[in-house]
């Protein structure tokens, strides 16, 4: 069944108009027609079905709305703190990203990484990302938008989470442990991955004094966006929903 996203509030009974953006890829791109049934969820938990009652120019209208309780997301939420790297690498991180259930995700610029963006630059990717992960929850089934954070400084950032008593891990070559000999997080578990060419040692240093725990993942050094799904699906395995 076509989902579509359709920003709060999202009514429960009655019909709706499908906003315009939500209609063109109906009517245009998937060529729906009347009678068919769609999925619509707001980005905060909600989720209804319904019935195409009309087509017309650029209007779609659903009608027969029924309220769907669905939870779909995992009980540990993950913080994944992903450095800087070329537009496709970052648009498949967030994708596959939010398709494995993570709560937030926060870009950082770091002194190695390929992308460097402007103040309006940011902005314009912080929406582009957005959408990328509305489209990677239409198509995965989520209800619950993760939240893009703009653009930070690795050093800012790393202070801002030096008081934080979360779970907090950076993944390096030379780790000193593994993810399942770690105790099972409390609050929040935050992944910090490095760009192309990995951390700088003033930033690794920096993350180990901010308060987190070197891991690795195997033996072989992996690219920026493998570690980055990789690490997630290690933590849902983990402490998750991939064992549910």
């Amino acid at each position: 069944m076509p989902r579509f996203y359709c920003p709060p509030p999202l009514p429960n009974q009655g019909s709706f108009n499908l906003p315009a953006d939500a209609a063109h890829h109906a009517s245009r791109v998937l060529r729906l027609r009347e009678g068919d049934h769609v999925q619509m969820f707001d980005g905060q938990g909600h989720e209804c079905h319904g019935v195409i009652s009309d087509l017309s120019g650029k209007q779609v209208i659903v009608g027969d709305l029924i309220q769907v309780d669905a939870n779909r997301e995992s009980p540990l939420q993950v913080l994944l703190a992903q450095a800087l790297c070329s537009s496709e690498k970052m648009d498949w991180v967030i994708q596959k990203a939010t398709e494995l259930g993570v709560t937030e995700i926060q870009p950082l610029a770091t002194e190695r990484s390929v992308a460097r963006l402007s103040a309006e630059r940011a902005a314009k990717r912080t929406e582009h990302w957005q959408q990328v992960a509305i489209s990677a929850c239409e198509q995965c089934g989520r209800n619950v938008l993760p939240v893009i954070h703009p653009p930070l400084d690795i050093m800012v950032w790393l202070q801002q989470m030096r008081a934080s008593i979360n779970s907090k891990f950076i993944l390096l070559p030379q780790g000193a442990t593994s993810l399942q000999s770690q105790p099972e997080p409390q609050g929040t578990a935050v992944l910090l991955i490095g760009a192309e060419g990995g951390f700088s040692q003033a930033e690794s240093d920096s993350a180990l004094l901010c308060g987190f725990t070197p891991i690795r993942l195997g033996a072989r050094v992996m690219r920026t966006e493998t570690a980055a799904v990789a690490g997630l699906a290690a933590l849902q395995t983990l402490w998750g929903d991939f064992n549910n």
